[in-house]
């Protein structure tokens, strides 16, 4: 992929820190408190861009990081972390779970949480509330469905140019002239980037245009750049990998000796007779809300990105299966809330839009859903809201993949629900210098599933070997 045009002249026109030279941090010194109550001393920065870069009178945004000094003797490239989603905060992800290893990574650099443009304390958009509502005590077809996000879309785009917001700033391409910006403005010569998920996908962009400023990379369930939406295929594939981590457990295997089977059997009976639930609110009443077999398909995707939301998602297609819909009406009564229209943010939804998806893909795809136990769902409203936004899409150059000789190291959970081992590798068959570890039992969201992860990150950022190719996590109990 070839760096555009007006992403290349504002990247060359900035100058690079001197070799050797030690980074800036920051401008105010701040301090940090995790989730846990462990606090920390650091530094709070910004730096402003432009909010297109295509266009000449673009307004500027402000971009915001926090940077957690290195304690290393010899401390390496600033350390990126990018927040997967799209629409994830980098900030707020090292104030949750991940803290003990944003805290140990800075052994190697220092390092940066760092919110995208559009996220946490750079997000200078508008969230849209649309007029389009869908009601949930109707029935819907998927292209009903489908058509109402699309309409919702549309709107939105209007919103968005009516609050002065050009809605072009929000791809891809723009967060790695970001990532550039920053390392600038950090007084780095080159930065190490440390993704996960959509933050891998920004980081495979970043790869194929300015690897030349890029040390190290770490990335975990990785998506590829011609992997917005994934193939139903391998989500069904997903799903017979679950079933073997079922049989090993026999209290679970008893449970589900066919998991495929039970999903199939419930979709088909929502297929032709939807429940009518009563979802209870917080004032004492109930809401009704039909329960479609696409709403199943849905809340699937939602629960399969790791095992111990599959436990759950397995619990309540076996109620289902038995004629029980009480574990499905609480759980949808936390989530849904009934009678609001389509919400939407412009960061995420411009991301996934200029990502886009391949002609040749959306058509494999469409192919695969047919028979697929979810679908066209999993990445919802992808493909279903694709071109929606005229001349957002970044083309086939931008999803050709990266090619770089970089050193990256990929974490793959062989029970990840969301990015699956085989496009994994696909992401990364253009990199020459790919170290993959293997983290057996877990799911999507792994660097905090086993010690030995947090181990593999260390020697890989010193430059040593990576003696394994495979951690193995103690597996989720999949018994009711």
């Amino acid at each position: 992929m070839q760096i555009p045009a007006f992403i290349a002249g504002a990247v060359l026109l900035t100058a690079a820190a001197a070799p050797g030279a030690r980074a800036e941090c920051g401008q105010e010194p701040i301090t940090f408190t995790a989730d846990s109550g462990e606090s920390v001393a650091a530094w709070r920065g910004r730096l402003e861009v432009p909010e297109f870069r295509g266009a000449p009178d673009s307004r500027t945004i402000e971009l915001g990081y926090v940077c957690f000094r290195a304690t290393g003797e010899e401390p390496g490239a600033p350390i990126v972390y990018l927040a997967g989603g799209p629409g994830g905060s980098g900030i707020d992800t090292a104030r949750g779970p991940r803290f003990p290893l944003f805290m140990a990574m800075r052994e190697h650099g220092d390092v940066i949480a760092f919110d995208q443009r559009g996220t946490g304390e750079s997000d200078h958009t508008a969230e849209c509330r649309s007029s389009v509502r869908l009601r949930e005590d109707e029935p819907h077809s998927d292209g009903e469905i489908a058509e109402a996000y699309r309409a919702a879309v549309r709107e939105c785009a209007g919103f968005w140019q009516s609050q002065g917001i050009d809605i072009r700033g929000y791809t891809t391409a723009q967060s790695v002239a970001d990532l550039d910006a920053l390392r600038v403005h950090l007084g780095a010569e080159r930065i190490s980037l440390w993704g996960i998920s959509y933050g891998s996908h920004l980081a495979f962009a970043a790869l194929d245009a300015i690897d030349e400023r890029i040390e190290r990379v770490i990335v975990a369930s990785a998506e590829g750049l011609d992997q917005t939406v994934k193939l139903p295929a391998r989500t069904d594939a997903y799903f017979a990998r679950l079933q073997a981590a079922v049989d090993a457990q026999p209290g679970a295997r008893a449970a589900y000796p066919d998991i495929a089977a039970m999903m199939t059997r419930v979709h088909a009976r929502l297929e032709t007779e939807p429940v009518l639930l009563q979802l209870p609110q917080e004032d004492g009443s109930s809401a009704p809300f039909l329960l479609q077999r696409s709403t199943m398909q849905r809340m699937t995707s939602a629960l399969i990105n790791d095992p111990q939301n599959a436990r759950v998602l397995l619990m309540v297609y076996a109620s289902l299966d038995a004629g029980d819909t009480a574990l499905v009406t609480s759980l949808l009564a936390r989530f849904v809330e009934p009678g609001e229209p389509i919400e939407l943010r412009a960061m995420p939804t411009a991301m996934d839009l200029a990502s886009g998806i391949s002609p040749g893909r959306l058509a494999l795809v469409e192919a695969q859903a047919e028979a697929s136990l979810v679908g066209l769902w999993l990445n919802f409203p992808m493909p279903q809201i694709a071109g929606t936004i005229p001349g957002l899409d970044l083309g086939e150059d931008f999803r050709d993949g990266p090619v770089s000789d970089v050193p990256v190291l990929l974490l793959t959970g062989t029970l990840d629900g969301r990015t699956y081992p085989e496009g994994q590798a696909e992401a990364v068959a253009g990199l020459t210098d790919v170290t993959q570890v293997t983290v057996v039992n877990a799911g999507h969201n792994l660097f905090m599933s086993s010690p030995e992860v947090g181990a593999v990150m260390a020697a890989f950022m010193r430059g040593e070997p990576v003696r394994t190719s495979q951690i193995v996590v103690e597996p989720v109990d999949f018994a009711p």
